[in-house]
């Protein structure tokens, strides 16, 4: 088989801007090597004069990323590594059309420190999901920005005052720690477990008024045992880590739901921290309920990953790992029984 023939393509950028230029480029010039290694091209670049070598196809599509994150930095006043590993992932499932984030439906999250854009078309197609869904699933490895963008839904529809009230929830499971173990009462163990969720709502609402949205209880932050018997309406409840309820939790969380609310559900089927042999509340409610009209999953892979560069390789190796391990009993063969079972996890 003939190898591809070498290509060679000139391309300049406008307007010739040397901040836009040095925000293409990255610090230490990292978002034209990820470029180079993602797509086994060379850049070259004199100014706002570049030289692109490589295959036709992959300097095609190096000169398309290029110019889609040269239109980027006249946006914004900084280009993150994440716009540059999105859009590549985005390419290599051949969805990059030239049409920008921006021009697409349902492609930005406005929050009192700017827009919030999802990366990619998965995360562009769950931020339509959380807007027009009264029930919605965000599943998948870490790193994807289920928690994220499902926070950032809520303080939009805040802003616009669609909701009243916004619910951030998390099951008080232990993750390999002893909960009885840290002083204080429930709430105030429960806390370290819910800091994302904090992080995530300083960062687009700003410390003072979260604490005095929380003083009002228009944002309330707490533990999954103290849904139980509330009915809420015209709020936006979250409820994060998923995969760590039981059946029984899940149930009970999704029938907390009233009139004008949306839940969202975000979690890992692959990081369940319950007993050994209990089943995941999320993992089962995946399997009764994928065909329910209203409620929309969305199933994210290492793919959609837009943290560190090396998270992405980690949550690769963790799945091939798994892949050949699961089903097989040491010494043994994988019996029927076992494969019926491993096959509704896989669907889940």
């Amino acid at each position: 088989m003939n190898a591809p023939s070498p290509s060679r393509r000139q391309l300049v950028l406008e307007p010739n801007d040397a901040r836009r230029l040095s925000e293409l480029s990255g610090q230490f010039h990292e978002h034209i090597k990820l470029i180079e290694q993602q797509l086994g091209v060379a850049i070259h670049s004199r100014g706002n004069h570049l030289r692109v070598e490589g295959s036709g196809l992959a300097v095609n599509a190096a000169i398309n990323v290029l110019e889609t994150l040269y239109a980027e930095t006249g946006e914004r006043e900084h280009l993150d590594a994440e716009a540059v590993h999105m859009l590549l992932a985005t390419l290599e499932d051949g969805e990059v059309d030239g049409t920008e984030e921006s021009d697409k439906p349902g492609s930005s999250l406005h929050t009192k420190r700017g827009a919030i854009k999802p990366r990619g078309e998965n995360q562009r197609k769950y931020v339509e999901a959380l807007l027009g869904n009264d029930i919605s699933f965000g599943v998948g490895p870490a790193g994807t920005g289920k928690t994220w963008l499902a926070v950032a839904a809520a303080v939009h529809l805040l802003e616009k005052d669609e909701i009243r009230r916004i619910m951030l929830v998390r099951p008080a499971v232990e993750a390999g720690e002893k909960l009885g173990f840290l002083p204080g009462d429930l709430t105030e163990k429960i806390n370290p477990y819910l800091r994302p969720l904090y992080d995530a709502l300083y960062e687009m609402l700003g410390f003072e008024r979260v604490g005095k949205l929380i003083e009002k209880q228009v944002i309330e932050i707490a533990p999954l045992a103290y849904m139980r018997g509330r009915t809420l309406n015209n709020a936006f409840i979250i409820l994060d880590e998923g995969q760590n309820t039981t059946p029984e939790q899940m149930k009970m969380f999704l029938t907390r739901l009233g009139f004008g609310s949306k839940a969202v559900i975000t979690g890992d089927i692959t990081q369940v921290d319950l007993p050994r042999g209990q089943e995941s509340g999320l993992a089962h409610a995946l399997k009764v309920l994928h065909d329910v009209k209203g409620i929309h999953i969305t199933r994210f892979t290492s793919r959609d990953v837009v943290r560190h560069r090396l998270v992405q390789v980690i949550v690769e190796a963790y799945e091939a790992h798994d892949k050949k391990e699961e089903g097989i009993k040491p010494g043994g063969r994988r019996t029927p029984r076992d494969a019926r079972a491993t096959d509704g996890q896989d669907e889940a």
